[in-house]
């Protein structure tokens, strides 16, 4: 007997779509103060750092915003990767490791365990100043990352999008415990559990501080939600991937003496500055604006148009994806009115999740484990162009069925979404495509 031929076309990620990004501007309704400081703190976090301002020694760029640029300032990774040009910018002698690419993501790079194999865990960065503009007589070598990634011992993290950052850093706690108790049933049918990364402990690791602190809250930034503010964010993000030490990171993490060109910390308040945002702190400046800084709007520029993208939206909902990537949560009484009491469309729940040994990074960040990570936000996702922690997803499709794996909380999900047919499967993929 012949067997049936389907006409019916594999579903196909469209592709980040075209149009206005919806991004990059800052939020509706803030004062004319407010807007003032914004746009003073998106020159600030555009801004390209120099070796007298205290650039490195080690540092994996030079900027927030080369990190943080698609589809608008704020962004996440961009096509063309700016770090592959940095390893030999203002005179740099750095090499290029084989994990950055032209057309690839912006990645850091973190070990996994050290020599002795102890727990490493921290940011090991990928350039150094050597030979650069500013820095005579310093001479650093890079990682060996050659012998690292034969061991095996090499994980990698992309930028997270700052979109919207305000509006999640002003969600209560206890909004983001009760979403957890929701739909408690169905969720453990499909083996979701989930915890908020609560601050219990402030340890720190070789070249990585946990800043959880210990005041027992919720927290809610990076991948694995180790931060809870974004001042920690920010100050972490400078003294990490620019080496711009600061007072929330008072020394380098590199101190050799002969590549030390800018006073420590590098970054500080300036009591003697003309204007009180002049005075501020670079790690000040930068949480402004994350803080102001408009959520992504949504869009129907996609594939399929509004009828498709409702089913999918439906389809969201009814395979389980929901139930992470909490459609909405809710602000509380934020000291800025701009924030208060405002529906944030985030499409996450803020929780850590166990997602199997596929994506497991070894890693441990606070009280989220080597294999947990926080459900990322998906608002903006209609322009991403790299998915997962690492990158390592460039279409939509092999990033869902990367949740798949032993013992992940995501298996459940991941099945029904492989049972739709493959018209449901587009639905779904351009809805995601609209965020």
């Amino acid at each position: 007997m012949a067997t049936a031929v389907s006409n019916v076309a594999a579903a196909k990620d469209p592709g980040p779509r075209g149009g206005d990004p919806g991004a990059g501007k800052a939020i509706d309704g803030l004062s004319g103060p407010e807007a003032e400081y914004f746009n003073s703190a998106l020159t600030e976090f555009s801004s390209p750092e120099t070796v007298s301002e205290g650039l490195g020694p080690r540092m994996n760029l030079d900027s927030c915003s080369g990190c943080h640029i698609q589809p608008a300032i704020g962004g996440s990774s961009p096509a063309v990767n700016p770090q592959f040009a940095f390893a030999t910018q203002n005179g740099a002698t750095d090499s290029v490791p084989s994990f950055i690419t032209a057309n690839g993501p912006v990645r850091e790079s973190r070990f996994v365990k050290n020599a002795d194999g102890s727990n490493d865990g921290g940011v090991h960065a990928i350039f150094t100043i050597s030979g650069r503009s500013g820095a005579t007589g310093c001479k650093m070598q890079q990682p060996d990352y050659d012998t690292q990634l034969a061991q095996h011992n090499v994980i990698f993290r992309i930028p997270t999008p700052t979109f919207g950052a305000g509006l999640i850093e002003s969600i209560p706690d206890q909004t983001i415990i009760d979403n957890a108790a929701n739909d408690a049933p169905t969720k453990s049918s499909l083996g979701i559990q989930g915890r908020p990364n609560i601050q219990v402990s402030g340890h720190t690791v070789t070249g990585q501080t946990n800043n959880n602190g210990n005041d027992g809250t919720v927290a809610r930034f990076g991948w694995k939600a180790q931060n809870k503010s974004l001042l920690l964010f920010a100050g972490e993000a400078y003294n990490v991937e620019m080496g711009i030490s600061n007072e929330l990171f008072q020394t380098e993490r590199d101190e050799t003496g002969t590549c030390q060109f800018a006073v420590v910390p590098n970054d500080t308040t300036n009591m003697s500055a003309a204007t009180a945002f002049d005075g501020l702190s670079g790690i000040e400046k930068f949480a402004i604006f994350m803080r102001f800084l408009a959520p992504p709007a949504p869009s129907t520029n996609t594939p399929g148009g509004s009828r498709s993208i409702g089913n999918g939206s439906k389809l969201f909902a009814s395979t389980g994806c929901a139930l992470c990537h909490t459609p909405a949560l809710q602000t509380g009484n934020a000291a800025v009115a701009a924030l208060r009491n405002k529906a944030v469309n985030l499409y996450s729940d803020l929780l850590t999740h166990d997602m199997g040994t596929g994506l497991a990074d070894g890693i441990s960040q606070g009280e989220a484990g080597p294999r947990e990570f926080r459900t990322a936000p998906l608002w903006g996702l209609g322009q991403r162009l790299f998915f997962l922690h690492d990158g390592r997803a460039t279409d939509l499709i092999s990033a869902i069925r990367a949740h798949r794996s032993t013992g992940s909380e995501g298996n459940g999900v991941v099945s029904n979404f492989n049972n739709l047919s493959e018209n449901q499967k587009q639905d779904l993929l351009n809805f995601l495509r609209s965020l």
